[in-house]
């Protein structure tokens, strides 16, 4: 049985081209990321890590202000490479937007000193295992993504647009659609230099 979850391990690829389609349902996509969030583990069972998905124009919309923040932010050489990839994210059906609601990390980092200044660490880690089972779990759905950071850059403008509760930290953006590339290719170290076992 492990053996389907390896394999869908080993599927998900990084595509940072995406069409605007997709091969099943906004409603089935809510359900998938909704099981993720609800069943990813978190830090004494804190459940910070939230999402908001993008659709349609709202997906456009955050891409669209991402462009025009880089823009004014950066030299005119820099934006043409960055413009060339915003597009291919811009292009895509949806964006899934991972944060961790401070609020809740900050009250447990209050509530347990014993472990003071471990909880943003332990949260970054909680939207790192959510942010992998999504992206592994729309991959097997026939969707295509890969994970950005354009925070904080972004992170004023696309709270005050979309009504995102302040205490909510933006972590990644997940652009995902149908692949419009072959996914990026990887290379490996072995794997000997990387697991090591003592029996």
């Amino acid at each position: 049985m492990s053996e389907l979850f390896l394999k869908a391990v080993e599927q998900r690829r990084t595509v940072r081209v995406v069409e605007k389609d997709s091969p099943i349902s906004d409603e089935r996509i809510i359900e998938v990321v909704s099981r993720v969030v609800k069943h990813s583990p978190t830090a004494f069972n804190s459940q910070s890590s939230t999402v908001a998905i993008l659709f349609g124009e709202q997906h456009d919309t955050f891409w669209q202000m991402t462009k025009d923040i880089l823009k004014s932010n950066v030299s005119r050489e820099q934006f043409e490479l960055t413009e060339k990839k915003l597009n291919g994210f811009q292009s895509g059906y949806g964006t899934v937007l991972f944060f961790d609601d401070e609020e809740i990390t900050n009250a447990y980092e209050k509530e347990k000193p014993k472990f003071k200044g471990k909880f943003t660490a332990w949260s970054e880690q909680s939207s790192g295992m959510q942010q992998v089972a999504v992206w592994t779990a729309l991959e097997q759905e026939g969707l295509a993504a890969s994970i950005q950071h354009y925070n904080p850059i972004v992170d004023e403008k696309m709270k005050e647009k979309w009504d995102i509760p302040i205490k909510w930290r933006l972590i990644a953006q997940m652009p995902f659609g149908i692949a419009a590339e072959n996914p990026v290719e990887k290379s490996f170290l072995p794997i000997e230099e990387r697991v090591k076992v003592f029996r």
